[in-house]
Parts: structure tokens; C-alpha cells; sequence
């Protein structure tokens, strides 16, 4: 829980406020705070303190607030001592004067401080859409053979934080009592570079990653007093975006984007094939976040789900062969993530002709981007296990329920999209689905088709209990199943989405193997990539091969399941 302003506590008896003046006048003991929301800290030397008289100031190294606090511009003093945070009250510049090249100011001293301590345990936790990149380095030799690692902030304390990092560091991370150089990289450009020792190491492999504790060794004054304002900030900006939070406070200026600041972040640091999947891979880093969110106890963030539905609806309309081939090249996201844009992507595309107005096309974007959300606030056992006891399955389809109540407070999304998407998806036409064993009649045409498109994906990818299938052997499913599915809209999937669909790994009659990048107007690939082995698209992918070269390979004999990741 955050402390918040009310938390600090007045020290006015004489004795204890000298004392605690005192340590302000210490090398490094107090930086500067201007009035306003965001507003970091400034280096500044307290050379004298007189209670009940004056304070004086030596501002030399920040003299171009000097303008500013001659125009009446509020300051105050902060630092702080033995785990506690000190901060003085608003203070006004009352003379300036230049001492042998110094620019030392006077103004009143307080009548009283303030007192914040903290627990040193305390973390500030990062929410939704705050991204802070993380780079770790060895002060000596490579960590796996690589100069860095690249990774995402989760928490932070004055004492260490939390730090994601890709699923294969976890082998490369060295033991305490060695030191790593750890660089805070935030939105706005600010960076930090701290010493740290590694505390615990968590492996999530439903996630591909690997969540680190790290302690901070040997902070000076200037790195203490720099933590607890990104603390702050932090605190701040997770309150903005809390469901009950003040969403018309002010943003805290360290999570404004910088065009000027270098991109950092477990994310930024993989490599993707083409320019659309790393944009595709910003709308997969927000689900992620927003599954975390809901795993601690978060609810939905119905500001951040708007704009990530509009972005997935721009990158469908400005391209929707290339958005489709780069479903299949995030290898390392969470199973969850995956199947909710693959869902959201393929529903969409395939209601395209039905020109629906954008509000519901968004709204069937956000559903089905998070419609399977809710199995990552369930114990994690139910999606690891081979086979489920019958309680556990009822306990599985409670994700229905749990995602339908994150919903609700999105009042811009359409209730009946919401009910068919996310409420119908699982239900089936001879009433065998969950979570209610609603039967065809019953059933809403979007659920019938979000269903159709569902099973084709989820079949398509590896489960604990059974590999992947192939696009043939899911449609020859679906065609020998017309008690469950609409066979009219499995019929239109075929139809729109082809025998070999954008993104399916195919194989020749040579041998040959290849990706599927595009189709021609008879629904056969006209371009293709082809590669040497069946694995996910790697970084640099094979040959383009369009035009005679792919004619003299003939027409695909098969398609492969998509590999594992």
C-alpha cells in the first residue's frame, strides 16, 4: 500500500528539529524541490542553518533557477537520514548574492519539518503502460557471453526492485556476493546507474521470462536522494491509473516519452523479422502487462484497452497480410497473449466485409484481445496439467466470469459484443460448451463465429496435453463436427482465410519449406520465405520467392503445425 502525503509527520520541538537541521548542512545531505507535480531534485548545499533565524543556501550548481525563485517561485528541502525522509515546507528566496564566483540565497528557517519512515521493505510497483527499461552489465568479463542484458522494472525501493528479464538470462546471472552495474533507463531519457547484488531468481516459464530481485550496494547520497523521488513518481503515476485513481492529475514527467531517449526494455532487445511484428510486439508487451495487473489483484484498464484496440485496428487496416504473418513470429510471449491477438486479428479480418460501425469493430478487438485473460488469475496448475479433474474444469471456465466482471466498468464497450466474445466463445451449438451449455438457438451469431475462430488458433498451437495441429487436420475437424460449430461460418473461414493461410509453414513437393506471406486472388501463396528448418521465423528470414521462382516449386503438398517457440 502507498504512503501518501498524510503520512509524514511535524517535528516542531526545538531539540529535534535542530538535529534534524543539521543533517541537512552534511556533504550531500539535501537536494532542492521546486513546486509542481513531476518536479525531480536539485543538488544544493545547505551551509548554514540558525534556527529561528535563516537558512543559507549555495545554489551555485543549479544557478538557472535563480530567475524563477527571485520571481517568487516555491521551493522546499528534502533529505534523508537513517531510513527516514526528511522535507522542509515551502520555503520563498528572500536574498542572493555571488561570495568568490558561489551563488549562495537566504531565506527564513522553517519552524518544522516533516517525517516520512518508510519500511525498507516497501516497493513502489509499476502499473500498466509504465515502462522502464532496465540494462544490467558485469563489472567484469560478459554475462553469457553478451556485454548486457535488457530487461523491464516492475518495482522499485530505495532498497533494490524487481527486475523482468528474458526466460534464457536466468543461466547468465551471477551469484551474490558478485556486483552487476544496473541502469534505471525511464521514458523521458533519466537514467540511473546503481550497484547491485542478485537476491532471488523466479522463473516464469508460462511467461518466457524470469523475475529477479536485486539489493543496491553502496549508494552515495546523490543516488538515494534520486531513488526516493523515482519512488515518488512512481507511487504517483501507479495512483493515476488505479481504478479509483485521479486519472486529471498531471502525468509524471519521467513516463513522457522522449524521442531523444534510446529504446531499452526485455522487448526492445529481441529481434523480429519484420517491421510490423515489432509493432505487433508493443501490443503484445500491453496484454502482458495487463495480465500481471490482473494477477495482482489489478483490475482492467479500460484508458489503455481503448488505445490498444484502436493501434491493433490501424495495423489491420494499413496491412493485414503482413499483421497476420507476424501473429505467428512472437515466440516468446505469454500462450495467453498469443491466442488473444491471433483471436482479436482473425475476427476482426473476417467481419471486415460486414462493414460494422468502428465502435463495435474496436469493441470486438478489445473482447477478443482479452477474452482468455482470466485463465492467468487461476491457479497456475489448471494450465499446466495434462488432464483436469472434473472440479477442475468447472473451476477452469470460472475465467468466463472473472473476465466478464473486469469488463464491466468499460462502459465505451459494447455489452453484447462483450457477451457474445468473451461470455460465448466457449459455448458450443449442441449446448457441450461452457460456461452455461447454452445450445444453438440460444446462441448469438458473433458467438458462433468468435467460436469458429477460437478453436481454429487454439488448436493450432502446442498444449501440455497434445502437440499442435496442422491447418488441414483443424478444419477437417471443424467439417466433421456441424453439431458444434457453425458449419456456415467454418465454411467462410476457409473461404477467407484459405487452405494455407498468411503465416502457415508449408511444405513442397521437393521437400522444401517455407512461410506463407501472401495470397493470391485463388487463395494459393504468390510470396513466400522460404527457410531450411520448421521453427518459429527467425530474426533474418530466408528468401523471398515470388513470380517463376515460387511456380517452379509447385503448390504446397501440406501445412505444418506452428512450431514451438
Amino acid at each position: 500500500m502507498a504512503q501518501h502525503e498524510t503520512d509524514y509527520q511535524r517535528v516542531d520541538n526545538p531539540l529535534e528539529l535542530r538535529d534534524l537541521l543539521e543533517t541537512l548542512t552534511e556533504p550531500g545531505g539535501a537536494s532542492l524541490c521546486l513546486e509542481g507535480e513531476g518536479q525531480a531534485p536539485l543538488p544544493v548545499l545547505v551551509l548554514d542553518a540558525r534556527l529561528d533565524e535563516s537558512l543559507l543556501l549555495d545554489i551555485t550548481a543549479i544557478r538557472e533557477i535563480l530567475g524563477p525563485l527571485r520571481r517568487g517561485q516555491r521551493f522546499r528541502l528534502e533529505g534523508q537520514v537513517h531510513g527516514k525522509r526528511l522535507r522542509s515546507p515551502w520555503l520563498t528566496l528572500e536574498e542572493c548574492h555571488e561570495v568568490e564566483g558561489r551563488l549562495q540565497c537566504g531565506c527564513a528557517c522553517p519552524e518544522w519539518l516533516e517525517v516520512l519512515q518508510r519500511r525498507a521493505s516497501y516497493r513502489a510497483e509499476l502499473r500498466l503502460s509504465m515502462e522502464v527499461g532496465v540494462i544490467l552489465r558485469a563489472l567484469q568479463g560478459e554475462l553469457g557471453g553478451a556485454s548486457s542484458l535488457q530487461g523491464d522494472l516492475r518495482d522499485l525501493s530505495v532498497e533494490g526492485c524487481r527486475v523482468e528479464l528474458p526466460a534464457m538470462a536466468s543461466g547468465s546471472l551471477p551469484r551474490a556476493p558478485e556486483r552487476l552495474e544496473l541502469e534505471l533507463c525511464f521514458p523521458n531519457g533519466q537514467r540511473l546507474s546503481l550497484l547491485a547484488e542478485v537476491r532471488h531468481v523466479k522463473p516464469e516459464p508460462e511467461r518466457y521470462l524470469v523475475q529477479v530481485g536485486f539489493q543496491f550496494v553502496d549508494a552515495s547520497p546523490e543516488q538515494e536522494r534520486l531513488l526516493w523521488f523515482y519512488v515518488r513518481e512512481i507511487e504517483r503515476e501507479a495512483a493515476r491509473h488505479a481504478s479509483d485513481g485521479d486519472t486529471t492529475r498531471t502525468p509524471s514527467s519521467l513516463f513522457q516519452p522522449s524521442e531523444s531517449a534510446p529504446a531499452v526494455g526485455r522487448r526492445r532487445a529481441e529481434s523480429y523479422p519484420t517491421a510490423m511484428a515489432r509493432r505487433l510486439a508493443r501490443l503484445a508487451a500491453y496484454l502482458d502487462a495487463q495480465l500481471l495487473d490482473l494477477q495482482q489483484g489489478h483490475g482492467l484498464d479500460g484508458i489503455e484497452l481503448s488505445r490498444n484496440a484502436d493501434r491493433l485496428l490501424r495495423l489491420l487496416d494499413e496491412d493485414r497480410e503482413e499483421l497476420l504473418f507476424a501473429l505467428n513470429c512472437l515466440a516468446h510471449e505469454a500462450a495467453l497473449v498469443q491466442h488473444g491477438l491471433a483471436v482479436a486479428v482473425r475476427l476482426v479480418d473476417l467481419v471486415a466485409t460486414q462493414q460494422l460501425p468502428q465502435g463495435l469493430r474496436k469493441s470486438l478487438a478489445a473482447a477478443a484481445m482479452t477474452h482468455d485473460l482470466g485463465k492467468g488469475m487461476l491457479p497456475a496448475e489448471l494450465q499446466q496439467a495434462p488432464s483436469l479433474s472434473e472440479a477442475q474444469y468447472r473451476q477452469l471456465q470460472g475465467h468466463v466470469a472473472l473476465m466478464l466482471d473486469q469488463a464491466a466498468p468499460c462502459h465505451w464497450l459494447s455489452r453484447s459484443v462483450v457477451a457474445a466474445v468473451v461470455g460465448g466463445i466457449n459455448e458450443r451449438l449442441d449446448g457441450s460448451g461452457y460456461p452455461q451449455g447454452k445450445r444453438g438457438r440460444d446462441l448469438p451469431e458473433l458467438a458462433r463465429l468468435a467460436a469458429v475462430v477460437d478453436v481454429v488458433d487454439a488448436m493450432g498451437r502446442p498444449r501440455v496435453d497434445r502437440p499442435a495441429w496442422n491447418v488441414e487436420g483443424v478444419y477437417r475437424h471443424l467439417l466433421a463436427h456441424p453439431e458444434r460449430f457453425e458449419q456456415r461460418w467454418v465454411k467462410r473461414y476457409i473461404a477467407h482465410f484459405g487452405r494455407f493461410p498468411v503465416g502457415t509453414l508449408v511444405r513442397y513437393a521437393g521437400g522444401e519449406l517455407a512461410w506463407v506471406r501472401r495470397l493470391d486472388r485463388q487463395g494459393l501463396p504468390s510470396l513466400v520465405n522460404r527457410v531450411e528448418e520448421a521453427r518459429r521465423p527467425p530474426a533474418g528470414l530466408g528468401a523471398l520467392l515470388h513470380d517463376g521462382p515460387l511456380s517452379a516449386l509447385g503448390e504446397p503438398v501440406e501445412s505444418l503445425p506452428l512450431p514451438s517457440a
